[in-house]
């Protein structure tokens, strides 16, 4: 069996975001090193309904205001650093 890997916010975000513009499922795949299609049909379908799990592994839904919003203040930090 494999390892779990737990890829950050912005591979997801990114991955959802080629879909989107119509890159094929195996080009995104390659491009951002994701091991399994599944997963990407996971993130897509958080996407479509709204809803993300939490960024620190918890398995509790959350909404994608939150998460722009974590990524917003991650990169504020960033700039201001």
């Amino acid at each position: 069996m494999g390892k779990r890997v737990s890829n950050p916010v912005e591979v997801k975000l990114k991955a959802i975001e080629m879909r989107l513009a119509g890159v094929p499922v195996k080009e995104v795949m390659e491009a951002l090193q994701i091991r399994n299609h599944t997963q990407l049909k996971t993130w897509m379908r958080w996407h479509r309904n709204g809803a993300w799990h939490s960024p620190l592994g918890k398995h509790t839904p959350i909404k994608k205001g939150l998460i722009l919003k974590i990524l917003h203040q991650s990169y504020k930090l960033k700039i201001d650093i």
